[in-house]
Order: C-alpha cells, then structure tokens, then sequence
C-alpha cells in the first residue's frame, strides 16, 4: 500500500473511532475499559477497541480539548482515569455525526443507485 493510502485509511480509522469514543462519553464519565465495552456491547460484539488504539485515541481527544480526564474511584474500588465530554466535545460529537451520517448516505448511493443513476 503506498504512504498516502496508508495515511487516507489510517485518518478514516482514527476518526470513526473518535466518533465512537465521543458517543459513548456523552452517557456519561467512563474509564478506559468501560469505553471498550461500551463499545462492544453496544455493536453487539462487532466493534472490538484494542488498548493499543482505545487510549492513543482518549489522549488524542484530551489534547484537542474534546474529552477531559480524572482519578477517580470505580465501582470496585479500583483508582481509574476517568473520561468525560467537554462542551467542546459535544458540538464535535454533531459535527462527527453529521459527516458520518452524510458519508452513509454518499456510499448508500453508490452500493443501491436509483434507476435514474444506474
């Protein structure tokens, strides 16, 4: 795969796993793991977050200032970081969702075209 493809995929990864995070957060503060089995429990199992992409993604938020963090104790009693949406991270949670669902319909188009485009 050329450099620019790889970049193209990576950037679409990267985003649509951002959409993901950022929905999940607007439910309310998680740590970490409850974000990938949010995740996964909600796509019924098809969406897999492996750390290795969930927590670069989570910094990757906080440093666009869309997801704040805090120690806090779980349910367990376990000391855990924290993830919660900041105001600014909920009009990109529209804009997120805006381009997704116009990408949907743009690839509905051209998998189903109507007759007058077929």
């Amino acid at each position: 795969m050329e450099p620019r493809a790889a970049r193209t995929r990576l950037e679409l990864l990267q985003g649509t796993l951002d959409l993901l995070i950022l929905q999940t957060l607007q439910w309310g503060p998680q740590h970490g793991y409850a974000i990938g089995h949010t995740i996964r429990a909600q796509s019924s199992e098809a969406l897999q977050v492996e750390t290795g992409s969930l927590y670069p993604a989570l910094h990757r938020l906080q440093k666009q200032g869309w997801v704040k963090s805090d120690w806090q104790l779980t349910d367990a009693k376990q000391r855990a970081k924290f993830y919660r949406l900041t105001p600014a991270g909920k009009k990109q949670l529209l804009r997120e969702r805006n381009k997704w669902e116009q990408l949907v319909v743009a690839i509905g188009g051209v998998l189903n075209p109507g007759p007058e485009r077929g």
